[in-house]
Formats: structure tokens, sequence, C-alpha cells
């Protein structure tokens, strides 16, 4: 039988990870977004309280100096560490990749019980050739344990950098990515695919049905909002989250009697 993975970002506290716990939810992401203030007792606590359960944590380092994120991982020793960057330098999408992959290579040598995610970037519908997505994907196979589709903003006028929400990455756009293209990934991949990019309680069981994911990825999505409606970045709805792991557990259980 066929589980899909749950995966909610972005998770801070002790308190929120042990609520996502209770809900049943399998993988737990929380983000690091400052090189200079990177332990953050919060986070560690976060880590450590999800280590006394069967759920996975997963840590994003929103930066990209090599000895920043190896004193990362010795620090929170998650199990999973997730790399999202844009794989792009502005006009040369390859630029930056030697660099990314021999991370990954150093990582998996430091840090052999630390799993890798490589966040894929695929375009929104209708866009898909303007990013080489397979190609990408190949490139990053062998030194990765899981991949993750995340949608990329890009307008004619801009470079694919300027467009993203956080400079150098990709990710937290509340944007659906191309589903054939992200289908066409999980068929072409030798290492699971957890779809992301927009997921929401309302979407992700058709996502499901139509991609065959390895697993699924939310964090806008099942994000809280303030009194205007506002989304609120770090703070997740609980409702939201009840609801989507409702949905994927509906999807598998259409998917594993077909």
């Amino acid at each position: 039988m066929t589980r899909i993975i749950t995966q909610i970002y972005e998770v801070q506290t002790p308190a929120e990870a042990k609520q996502l716990i209770e809900l049943g939810v399998d993988h737990i992401g929380s983000v690091i977004v400052s090189e200079e203030r990177w332990k953050v007792p919060s986070i560690k606590e976060t880590i450590e309280k999800i280590k006394e359960t069967t759920s996975k944590s997963s840590l994003i380092p929103l930066f990209k100096k090599p000895e920043i994120i190896f004193k990362v991982l010795d620090y929170y020793r998650p199990d999973i560490v997730h790399f999202c960057d844009d794989l792009s330098n502005h006009n040369n999408v390859y630029e930056n990749c030697e660099d990314l992959l021999h991370l990954q290579q150093n990582v998996r040598q430091k840090f052999p019980e630390v799993k890798i995610i490589r966040s894929i970037p695929i375009s929104q519908p209708g866009k898909t050739d303007t990013v080489p997505t397979i190609e990408l994907a190949r490139m990053f196979e062998t030194v990765s344990d899981l991949f993750l589709t995340d949608t990329l903003l890009k307008a004619k006028s801009r470079t694919l950098v300027d467009q993203q929400p956080v400079d150098g990455f990709i990710g937290i756009t509340g944007k659906t990515c191309d589903w054939n293209m992200a289908l066409e990934l999980v068929k072409s991949s030798s290492i699971p695919v957890i779809l992301a990019g927009g997921l929401s309680p309302g979407n992700v069981f058709d996502g499901i049905i139509h991609v065959k994911p390895a697993g699924v990825d939310s964090c806008t999505g099942t994000n809280a909002k303030d009194e205007n409606g506002v989304l609120i970045r770090f703070k997740k709805d609980f409702e939201k989250i009840k609801r989507f792991v409702k949905e994927v557990r509906s999807a598998e259980k259409e998917i594993n009697t077909v």
C-alpha cells in the first residue's frame, strides 16, 4: 500500500510541532532565515520534540555558505536538510549548480544520516518551456534523496531571481506549478518526488490524483491569517492542516484502490 508523505512548513516552535504530529503530519519543516543568527533555541527544541516521535524533521537554511550550513547541521541534527536555491544566476541557469552539487556531496560525506531534499523549479502552467526542469533534476539526482517541485515565478521583463519572494531561493509563492511537468518529473525520476507549490486543502486531492507523487508539501496554503485576511508567515492554521491531511488520506485511498 502506497502512503503519501505529508510535509508542512514553516514550523518554528515545539508547540506547533506537537499539534502537527497529533494531526498525523509526517515531515515537519523549519526554516533558518539568518546566517548571522543561525542558532534559534525554539527550532532546536522543535527538532528535539520531533525526534521523540515517528515524524521526521526537515530544515531549510536560507543562506549559501557551506561552512555555516555544516555548523547548522551539526548543531540541529535534523532528519532532513532541504535546499531550495533557485538554481539560476540571472541569465545563466546553470552557473551556480556546480557549487550546489559540491555542497550536497559534502553534506553526504559529513552527515550521512541526514537525508537531502532538493527543490526542482517548475514554472506556472503554460510557461514550462522556459525552465529546464528535467535537465536540472538529472544533475542533482545522484546527490539527493528526494526532489520537491516548487513554483518558479517568471515575467518577461524581469529575471528569474528578481521574481522570487525570497531572493536567491524558490518557494512560498502560493502559486501552483504546472502539474503536467510535475507528473513528467515523477515518471522520469529515480528518487521520490514531493509535490509542492500552492497546495492547500482545496486542491491537494486533485494534485495527488493527477501527479501521483510520493508526498505533498504545504506552507502558504496552510498558514493562518490575521484579522485583515493576510497570511501570516511562521504561523499555522491547524484546521487547514487537519483538512489537508484528510484530503491526502482520501486521495491515497483512491490511488491504492485503482
